[in-house]
């Protein structure tokens, strides 16, 4: 069983930042491609951040150029830096583990007002 706790939400002013971490535990032996979603309400869950065990990353391109996803492998954490924060960055943010089956953190909220 693998757990995974994202810790760092909150409220930001437009333009602000916040660091999310993900940290994994359970039976792991090493952390696997780890991913960002978030869900707004109203709206579908969107994936927002991938990286990769080698440290390969992809981003949705609304946030291209002020997110970045970055790993600790020896601490097994994964982190969502966020810069230039908007409105529409508000939701609930959930960290996964690609694996089969798919693990999910509990969520954590940002709210960016305007």
């Amino acid at each position: 069983q693998v757990q995974l706790v994202e810790s760092g939400g909150g409220l930001v002013q437009t333009g602000g930042s916040l660091r999310l971490s993900c940290a994994a535990s359970g039976s792991i032996g090493s952390i696997n491609t780890m991913a960002w979603y978030r869900e707004a309400p109203g709206k579908q869950r969107e994936l927002v951040a991938v990286i990769t065990s080698s440290g390969r990353t992809n981003y949705a391109d609304s946030v291209k150029g002020r997110f970045t996803i970055s790993r600790d492998n020896a601490k097994k954490t994964v982190y969502l830096q966020m810069n230039s924060l908007k409105p529409e960055d508000t939701a609930a943010y959930y960290c996964s583990m690609l694996t089969l089956p798919v693990y999910w953190g509990q969520g954590t909220q940002v709210t960016v007002s305007s």
